[in-house]
C-alpha cells in the first residue's frame, strides 16, 4: 500500500504564500504523474495542478500564475508553493499517485484575514 503525507498547510491571510509537501513511500515514485487536488466544503474535488513523470506541468485555470507544482525523485517528494492565495482558495488539499486509487489523508489550507 502507498502511503502519501501531505504537510505544509496552514491559515494564511490573503496574498500570502504557502509550500504544500507530499511525500511518497513508493520506490517507483519517479515513473509517475502526480496531482494535487483541492475540495472545498460542499464542492466537489477538483484538480488543481499536475506534473508528469518527466516534468511536464499543467494547471487549473484558477491557479495559472500563481501556483508552482514540482517534484523531486530524490526524495519521493512533490510541492505545490501557493503565492497570492486568495479566499478561494480555501480547502483541504489532497496529493495522489498518477490516477491510482492512492491519496493522501489532506492538509487544510485556509486563507482569511
Amino acid at each position: 500500500q502507498v502511503q502519501l503525507v501531505e504537510s505544509g498547510g496552514g491559515l494564511v491571510q490573503p496574498g500570502g504564500s504557502l509550500r504544500l509537501s507530499c511525500a511518497a513511500s513508493e520506490s517507483f515514485f519517479s515513473i509517475y504523474d502526480m496531482g494535487w487536488y483541492r475540495q472545498a466544503p460542499g464542492k466537489q474535488r477538483e484538480l488543481v495542478a499536475r506534473i508528469t513523470s518527466s516534468g511536464s506541468t499543467n494547471y487549473a485555470d484558477s491557479v495559472k500564475g500563481r501556483f508552482t507544482i514540482s517534484r523531486d525523485n530524490a526524495k519521493n517528494t512533490v510541492y505545490l508553493q501557493m503565492n497570492s492565495l486568495k479566499q478561494e482558495d480555501t480547502a483541504v488539499y489532497y496529493c495522489r499517485l498518477g490516477l491510482t486509487d492512492s491519496w493522501g489523508q489532506g492538509t487544510q489550507v485556509t486563507v482569511s484575514s
